[in-house]
């Protein structure tokens, strides 16, 4: 099927292009982009005052499938990705069974492609069980279609186990993800350890349960040679250290998520366990960092973080309550929050939604260029909506932004040049 895509402001980072201009589709590709196009095609998207951009990827979403579908499964956890403007997220791998084993990988994979919304790629657990004990067979998963290792939820306690996952990920190439969490540190803390935590009588978690981490983990990357990608940057010394070392690594990105620059810890003296996060939400000065940071390129990735809990898990006392939040349907309107704040210009921010994650996991996608398969999201930069659970596509509604106002949306989509999304609804 041919679809044309006309009067839109295109931007495409991997081409420098930024431009009023058109594009056509035909079998499932990007066939000619240019402002000139004289062929006609069977569907034609008038994109007026809409900005299209390369396929956005997330990558760092909890799908919960197998073993947690009753906080959320692929077909949800598609429907909300799609709602948002994701044509592709990764699955990270604290499933029950994690996802260590050739086979948890291919059934991720099976089942995306039964649901066949987005694509969807699975993460691998670094060890078995996610346990810091026993590496995974990292070749295996490699074999099964991942794109990199991750025991996220936990961090690889003992460093000599964390370095010969290095060595074996750099032989295999395979991207290593780190989540960087000294839990000794952090003990029973459930929220920033600030004058806030002490005055809500709940312990508090120091930047210092980050940071070392990411130190320690960004030193053994360094000796092993290995690609690694550090997630959900949430400090300042975070931020610092990553920016220190990029000045003699090619091979170091980091990542950090929306509510990391919208909210801070003064948030949590509404109890809201829905903002409960792991790592959690840091001061001002934190989140002044984390914007600096995605302006000056020390921070190369904006991903969700999407973690779906049912509500009565959200429902439990404070310290009882899980961390996480969901995040696919809101990224979009948050992220467009620093465009128009002057924090970053539109061309990055779709760097750091599409162009730099598909560079950072070798993926053949994140550009607009001809001849590539067409995963495509259009923008209306001014749409506004409201966040309610009713258009909440997640089997879970945990999130703090619940009845917030939002501005910008993803209208339409493509995926492998299937359209999923027409005018803000699911196309059947």
């Amino acid at each position: 099927m041919s679809i044309l895509i006309k009067n839109a402001r295109v931007i495409d980072p991997s081409q420098s292009i930024d431009e009023k201009i058109n594009i056509l589709v035909e079998d499932g590709k990007i066939s000619k982009i240019s402002k000139n196009i004289k062929e006609t095609a069977k569907v034609v998207i008038d994109a007026e005052n809409k900005i299209v951009t390369p396929g956005l990827i997330d990558m760092h979403t909890h799908v919960r499938e197998p073993g947690y579908e009753y906080k959320e499964d692929i077909y949800t956890a598609s429907r909300a990705a799609a709602k948002g403007g994701f044509t592709t997220i990764c699955a990270m791998p604290n499933s029950n069974p994690a996802c260590d084993s050739q086979g948890i990988a291919e059934f991720v994979k099976k089942r995306a492609k039964e649901v066949n919304l987005i694509n969807i790629i699975p993460i691998g657990a670094i060890t078995k069980k996610r346990e810091g004990i026993e590496l995974a067979e990292l070749a295996d998963l490699k074999e099964a279609g991942c794109l990199a290792i991750s025991d996220d939820g936990n961090s690889v306690r003992n460093s000599g186990v964390l370095r010969r996952a290095m060595e074996y990920a750099s032989m295999l190439e395979l991207l290593v993800i780190s989540h960087c969490e000294d839990s000794n540190l952090a003990g029973n803390g459930v929220m920033n350890e600030s004058f806030i935590s002490t005055k809500l009588g709940f312990g508090g978690i120091p930047n210092l349960v980050e940071s070392i981490i990411v130190s320690r983990d960004i030193m053994i990357a360094e000796l092993t040679g290995t690609k690694l990608h550090i997630a959900h940057v949430s400090c300042k010394e975070s931020v610092e250290i990553i920016k220190q070392a990029k000045k003699k690594s090619t091979k170091l990105s980091a990542e950090t998520c929306p509510h990391y620059f919208s909210l801070t810890d003064e948030y949590l003296t509404t109890f809201d366990t829905n903002a409960k996060v792991n790592p959690p939400l840091r001061t001002k000065e934190d989140v002044k960092f984390i914007k600096n940071a995605l302006n000056d390129g020390t921070i190369d990735v904006i991903a969700t973080d999407h973690a779906p809990h049912i509500e009565s898990e959200k429902e439990l006392e404070f310290n009882d309550a899980p961390f996480g939040m969901i995040g696919l349907q809101t990224t979009l309107a948050l992220s467009i929050k620093l465009v128009d704040g002057k924090i970053i210009s539109w061309p990055r921010l779709i760097e750091l939604l599409s162009t730099n994650p598909s560079r950072i996991l070798g993926l053949d996608k994140g550009s607009l260029k001809e001849g590539k398969m067409a995963d495509i999201t259009i923008i209306d930069p001014d749409c506004e909506w409201v966040v309610t659970k009713e258009t909440i596509e997640s089997k879970s509604k945990n999130t703090p932004f619940i009845n917030s106002k939002m501005k910008g949306c993803a209208t339409d989509l493509l995926v492998n040049g299937k359209i999923i999304l027409k005018n803000s609804n699911f196309i059947a």
